[in-house]
Order: C-alpha cells, then structure tokens, then sequence
C-alpha cells in the first residue's frame, strides 16, 4: 500500500515539475508596432550571460567558452581541469563573466 502511495505521488511530482519547466522556458509574446500580430522572440536568451557553474555541451571548447562567456580565466579557476585539450560534454566548470566592453586598467 505505502509503495503505491509513493509511486503515485512520485508520479505527481514529475508532473508539476515538467509543467513548471514548461512554462517557464516559454517566449514571451509582445505586440509589433502595427499592434495587430504578435511577435514572438525565441532569441531572448542567446545574448544571456553565462551562469557561474557551467555545464560543457557537446563540440564545446574552453576557447569557445571563453570566448562566449567572456571568462579568459578558465583554467586557473578549475584545479580539476589537468590538461585544457581534455574538455568533455558534461564537465562542469565555474566561470566568471566579464563584460565584453570593460576596458583593462593597467
């Protein structure tokens, strides 16, 4: 009985967990300067910055990474990283992003 009990509400708890998702990565709709059609923006997120703990995706690179998160300090922040060539999907690593127009003092 008590197994039951716990599968079902496992079974709700995936439920409201996948609707909460879904509804939180939906685009937010606005209206055009006509007024008339709505516009949606699926690129909302690309010009996001990167999160402090970043998961590696596949064909991934920490030049690319760095790069795209604007961190040139890749390597010195992740003691775990022995060798830079040996970036794999899944590696999680910390970044801290800077902003593309800062200027170095010097």
């Amino acid at each position: 009985m008590r197994a039951s009990i716990a599968k079902s509400e496992a079974a709700y708890f995936a439920m409201v967990l996948l609707s909460l998702i879904l509804l939180g990565s939906m685009t937010i709709r606005e209206i055009n300067s006509q007024g008339d059609q709505p516009s949606v923006k699926g690129n909302q997120f690309l010009n996001k910055p990167c999160d402090e703990i970043y998961v590696v995706r596949e064909g991934e690179t920490l030049h690319t990474i760095s790069d795209k998160c604007g961190d040139p300090f890749i390597v010195e922040r992740n003691p775990h990283i022995h060798d830079p060539d040996d970036v794999f999907p899944g590696l999680v690593i910390k970044i801290i992003s800077f902003p593309k127009n800062r200027k170095l003092l010097r």
